[in-house]
């Protein structure tokens, strides 16, 4: 007579519980990305930005790896931190170049000499003249009795160039026209006539 077997039980096994997704990277990325975007519009504080955009990308761009191989989720998240990021770099370049050319054109402009001619010409008899010349951070102020017409030549270098030239006239009267041209250029120009009348050219 045959004997039944017992039946065996086996233990159940359960399915391994999902690995969570590792969002992380992106969501630091569109964190770096926003904050250095808004500081890459600010003068000066915007140097600050470059770090920032730069690990902004790097994190960014990891974070889509992880999305590729399905280990994260937030994938409009971390194209955003990338995008905030690439455009946050772009000003930050835009700045730099335009400080660079500012900082060019001032040096420049420093180095820049002018040639500043001085005329004055009329029928005064006798005139008092004043001239002035800024040079850099030099002025010169000089003073002449002279007869009609005169006229001198200066040269002015620096950020700051110009000067006034001023013609009055004695009391003889007559006319007196003063001018002032700058590189070939004339700048200024002022009338007077009569006894002890000024005439002044300045601004320039």
């Amino acid at each position: 007579m045959n004997q039944p077997h017992p039946q065996q039980s086996y233990p159940e096994q359960t399915a391994p519980a999902p690995t969570a997704p590792k969002n992380g990277l992106g969501t630091t990325g569109f964190v770096l990305g926003l904050i250095g975007l808004i500081f890459s519009f600010i003068p000066i504080i915007g140097l600050i930005a470059w770090p920032l955009v730069i690990l902004g990308i790097i994190f960014a761009a990891v974070g889509l790896g992880r999305i590729r191989k399905h280990r994260a989720t937030n994938k409009g998240l971390t194209i955003t931190g990338l995008v905030l990021s690439v455009i946050g770099l772009i000003i930050c370049i835009i700045w730099t170049a335009t400080a660079t050319k500012a900082v060019s054109d001032l040096n420049t402009e420093a180095n820049r000499s002018v040639t500043i001619h001085y005329e004055v010409s009329g029928t005064a008899k006798d005139a008092t003249i004043t001239y002035s010349t800024m040079s850099g951070s030099d002025l010169s102020t000089n003073q002449e009795q002279a007869k009609l017409p005169w006229s001198k030549d200066v040269t002015a270098q620096g950020l700051v160039k110009g000067g006034t030239l001023t013609v009055t006239t004695g009391a003889g009267g007559g006319k007196a026209t003063c001018k002032v041209v700058v590189d070939g250029k004339e700048s200024k120009t002022a009338t007077a006539s009569g006894q002890f009348a000024t005439a002044s050219c300045d601004g320039f």
